[in-house]
């Protein structure tokens, strides 16, 4: 079941963490920063949910991966502009950590198949 999937659950939990920060944004940046760390946060649970699915897991989780980059980014934009408060920030970069390590784990145990 994908609910038993870590890496599935620890980006559904930093999505639903992330959506209650993002409604604080501030409106000009809702549709902006909020939109885009929304986006690549359920962009990367689509490509964990193919990846679990398919036999060639490989280029989804390289994509998923690239994305989980540029949700990097964008989340130190928004503390950068003061979106976000330094803890949630961190809490945020922690789970980001997370997640990659839980991918690149996933990446190479794939690549050596």
């Amino acid at each position: 079941m994908l609910t038993d999937l870590k890496i599935f659950v620890k980006t559904y939990d930093l999505l639903q963490y992330l959506h209650k920060e993002i409604a604080g944004f501030p409106k000009s940046e809702k549709p902006v920063l909020g939109r885009k760390i929304y986006d690549s946060l359920l962009q990367i649970l689509e490509y964990i949910i193919t990846a679990n699915e398919e036999t060639e897991k490989y280029p989804h989780l390289k994509k998923a991966s690239v994305e989980l980059e540029k949700l990097r980014i964008f989340i130190r934009l928004a503390f950068d502009l003061r979106l976000i408060s330094i803890k949630k920030y961190g809490f945020a970069c922690q789970s980001i950590d997370e997640i990659g390590r839980m991918l690149g784990g996933w990446i190479k145990v794939c690549s050596k198949g």
